[in-house]
């Protein structure tokens, strides 16, 4: 039975293994720089364990002017907000496409975002790894949609 048990998990890993992956957790990200990016959205994943965009980034993407002035919403996780947006700087890669991992959908509905769609412009602050190797993921902290700004790493205060 226990023999039985091995060989059906170790069938399973090369189904399991994408999955396990694609969810990356706060740690794996560069927490020091911060990112900005914005851009049409291209594809949408709107599903626990979290929603995903895929964006189309613009070459020559640059910072806002006004970024650093713009308020971010109140929020019980510890972020320096204002720090954060005054420290975000365009990714030094030329990736056209970047993967946005957003929160779980029940954090979203909590900040009562409406489904994202191909088609939407959006920006975004967050962070992606260290030296920015790897795939062109980011973890967005801050998400700038239909006028408002969102705080994704917790609930509305």
């Amino acid at each position: 039975m226990k023999r039985r048990s091995i060989v059906i998990a170790t069938a399973c890993l090369p189904v399991a293994a994408p999955f396990a992956w694609a969810h990356h957790g706060w740690s794996s990200f560069d927490q020091d720089r911060p990112l900005y990016l914005e851009g049409k959205v291209v594809r949408a994943r709107w599903q626990n364990p979290h929603a995903e965009l895929v964006i189309e980034v613009s070459p020559g993407l640059k910072v806002p002017a006004d970024l650093a002035t713009r308020q971010p919403p109140a929020q019980s996780a510890p972020v320096d907000g204002p720090g954060l947006l005054a420290k975000a700087s365009a990714p030094r890669r030329a990736d056209r496409q970047w993967t946005l991992e957003l929160a779980p959908l029940t954090r979203l509905e909590a900040w009562k975002i409406a489904e994202i769609k191909p088609g939407a412009n959006i920006s975004a602050v967050g962070f992606t790894f260290k030296e920015e190797k790897g795939e062109p993921v980011m973890r967005v902290e801050y998400l700038f949609a239909d006028g408002k700004v969102y705080g994704l790493r917790s609930s509305p205060a």
